[in-house]
């Protein structure tokens, strides 16, 4: 038991480390390549940040564990929602002015409705995997597509300055940037692969499967990342920033990550992830929706009191499955 537990352990450790390397190389080879600052913000940095869940996912299909990879996305979204948003909103009231963020939030509800669907006969397949993956990369045209024609908009005028800061500050050159785009690649499936190790066998151990596993500590651990780039957008009264970077992640979680796991290995899905676990994250995506959207308030704004609200959600969500491992323990 102490050994997969150090290997759980080391390998979130491992795995956020290599993940921030990852995106500081690839961001810096994207410049040196000509890309323009705003998309290696909306693109390089974005797919950066969910690369964990993404390689995580991808290597518990293949291992067959399917619980795992679907735990992961889905507990993924719950802790980016109700846990960083909930913590990010008491430290600060995030205010929603950007009009980008006001398409994505009815986006990300119809997508979370659309995984609800395939969810209903207990199975992703490798075709529900595909058209998971085909809905992001629209998405991600769409996303592009409409950064490029508003580069007004609040939140990207945040997001290009920020970039373009990073790299003024960090100058770095080709070779380093090639070197950490290879290492920190090479890291981050390591880390993954002793991650998911330590998981399974924590999970068989103490007689849970993987899925309460991958809902609970591999989630957390996996979106570290979110959490710490929200928090320095806070710090910079950034406050847009640190809501899309929660949008954004969600959509790539519910459509990419999922979607590859299914692709290379059909995913079981047992009922309660229908009716608990997407149920919960169906809620507060619809939570977070009349939230920010500013119904009758312009613009939208997640106070302290919502935050507290979404923070006291997660965690009641997380003692919930906490007393099913004890159960399933004693």
């Amino acid at each position: 038991m102490m050994l997969p537990l150090l290997a759980l352990i080391g390998g979130l450790v491992l795995l956020v480390w290599s993940a921030d390397r990852f995106v500081d190389g690839a961001a810096a080879t994207a410049k040196h390549a000509g890309m323009p600052t705003l998309l290696i913000g909306m693109v390089i940095i974005g797919f950066g940040t969910s690369a964990p869940e993404m390689v995580v996912s991808a290597l518990a299909a293949l291992d067959g564990n399917p619980g795992l990879a679907l735990g992961n996305g889905y507990g993924s979204n719950i802790a980016n929602i109700a846990l960083i948003l909930g913590l990010v909103a008491l430290i600060s009231p995030i205010t929603v002015q950007s009009g980008i963020l006001r398409k994505e939030l009815p986006l990300l509800a119809l997508i979370t409705l659309f995984a609800a669907l395939q969810l209903l006969d207990g199975e992703l397949s490798r075709l529900d995997g595909l058209l998971l993956l085909l809905v992001f990369a629209v998405v991600m045209g769409w996303s592009i597509r409409s950064g490029l024609r508003q580069r007004d908009d609040a939140m990207l005028a945040e997001m290009e300055a920020e970039t373009s800061a990073e790299f003024a500050s960090h100058p770095m050159p080709l070779s380093k940037a090639l070197f950490w785009l290879i290492a920190g690649l090479l890291l981050l499936i390591a880390s993954s692969r002793i991650l998911v190790w330590g998981a399974v066998s924590i999970a068989q151990s103490l007689g849970v499967s993987d899925l309460v596993i991958g809902l609970t500590i591999v989630a957390i651990g996996t979106s570290l990342p979110e959490l710490a780039s929200s928090l320095a957008a806070v710090r910079k009264n950034e406050h847009e920033l640190a809501l899309g970077n929660v949008l954004g992640s969600n959509l790539f979680n519910t459509l990419a990550v999922v979607g590859i796991a299914a692709s290379i290995h059909p995913l079981s899905v047992e009922s309660v992830v229908l009716y608990r676990d997407w149920a919960v994250m169906a809620a507060l995506t619809l939570a977070l929706f009349v939230m920010s959207y500013g119904f009758r308030r312009k613009p939208g704004r997640i106070n302290r009191l919502e935050g507290a609200i979404l923070l006291a959600a997660y965690i009641g969500y997380a003692g919930y499955l906490a007393s099913t491992v004890i159960t399933a323990a004693a």
